[in-house]
Order: C-alpha cells, then sequence, then structure tokens
C-alpha cells in the first residue's frame, strides 16, 4: 500500500516539476521573442496554451485519483492539497507568458523606449522566481520559498518604474506611440502577475513542507 502511495505521489511531483519547466520556459521564450524581434518564436509560445492547461487537468485527475484511492494522511495529504493549489498558479503563469508572446507577436518593433529595456529586465527577474519557486518544491527548502516571496518587491519596483516611464512618454508623444505604450504596459501588468503567481506556488511550497499558512503575495 505504501509503496503504491509512494509511486503515485512521486507521478504527481514529476508533472508538477515538468509543467512548472514548460511554463518557464513559455516565458524564457517569449522574452527572447522580444529582445530578437522573432514574432515566429512568439508565435510558437502563444500556440502552448492548451498544452499546459491540458498538462494542469491531468495533474489535478492525478491528485484526485491519489486522494480517493490511497486516503494519504498527514504530511502525504499536505503535499497533495498544496500541489492541487499551485496547480492553478502555475497555470497562470502558463497563460500569462503565452498572453506575453501574443503582444510581441504584434508588437511594432520600431518602437524604441528605456520601458522595453525595462521590460526586458523584468522579465528577467520574474523567470528568476518562477525558475527558484519550482525548485524550491523539488528541494523542499523553506529559506529557498521564502527567499522567492522577498524577490516580489523587486519586480514591483521594476513595474513602478515602467508605469512612471510610460506616463512621461504618452503626455509628450503621438497617438501611435501612446498605443504602443499601452502593450509594453500590458506586458509589464502580466509580468507583474506571474510573479505574485510565483510567490503563491512558493508560500504552497512552505505550507507542503511546515503546515504554516504564509500571507499571499497578492
Amino acid at each position: 500500500m505504501r509503496k503504491q502511495l509512494d509511486k503515485q505521489l512521486l507521478d504527481m511531483n514529476n508533472e508538477l516539476i515538468l509543467m512548472g519547466g514548460i511554463c518557464e520556459d513559455c516565458i524564457r521564450s517569449a522574452l527572447e521573442a522580444l529582445k530578437s524581434h522573432n514574432r515566429e518564436l512568439a508565435m510558437k509560445v502563444s500556440s502552448q496554451d492548451y498544452d499546459i492547461d491540458k498538462k494542469a487537468r491531468f495533474i489535478e485527475k492525478l491528485c484526485l485519483d491519489l486522494l480517493l484511492r490511497q486516503q494519504p494522511v498527514a504530511t502525504d495529504l499536505r503535499s497533495v492539497s498544496a500541489v492541487l493549489k499551485m496547480i492553478s498558479d502555475i497555470e497562470r503563469i502558463g497563460d500569462q507568458a503565452c498572453d506575453i508572446a501574443e503582444i510581441v507577436m504584434n508588437f511594432d518593433f520600431a518602437y524604441d523606449g528605456e520601458d522595453v529595456t525595462l521590460v526586458e529586465n523584468m522579465a528577467e527577474e520574474v523567470l528568476k522566481m518562477v525558475h527558484e519557486c519550482i525548485d524550491s518544491y523539488v528541494v523542499r527548502d523553506v529559506d529557498y520559498a521564502r527567499a522567492v516571496i522577498r524577490q516580489d518587491d523587486v519586480v514591483d519596483r521594476y513595474f513602478s518604474m515602467i508605469k512612471k516611464e510610460l506616463i512621461s512618454r504618452v503626455r509628450s508623444s503621438r497617438g501611435s506611440d501612446a498605443e504602443i505604450s499601452l502593450d509594453v504596459l500590458m506586458m509589464a501588468k502580466y509580468l507583474e502577475r506571474i510573479g505574485d503567481h510565483a510567490c503563491n506556488v512558493a508560500k504552497w511550497v512552505i505550507y507542503a513542507i511546515t503546515g504554516n499558512n504564509e500571507k499571499d503575495c497578492e
């Protein structure tokens, strides 16, 4: 009985880690598409939305099957409960990475502003958060997870800087630039939300390890 439970828990963990890796790759590729003006790459990222959602439903099924058939208790039950929560946040990370890619697909690369550079830097920080929140789950490290939560302050500062830069640009630019600035703002907003979801994943990692709830990042 225990052997079967351990196998199902391992399958659940491996699938979650795989899903996190897919979402991380989506963010990385969307950022690369923006930097290299690669619309084709952006299109490939945006098409992965269905695969991410499908993976989420598969992991949910694994978790529910585990709960019904194995009836885990204590730490095992906590792990399954945490994974069910993490799935939602990781799925949203993937969705928002695809949303960024869709913007890149139609972005005017002739637009040259400091705000785009700030978005690229913000994306690097967000990518680090996503990688480390999943990694903290792999290694079961509470301090590692809490470091992810603290990193959200850096992402929020980038978002504030981008907003200020865009406000200044819109006030002094033509209508066409203002429209492009809205695309930049939306990319920054999606990145901010990805950071929030990475924080929530880290929070559930802490819960899975300690049984204690941490404050939401949202």
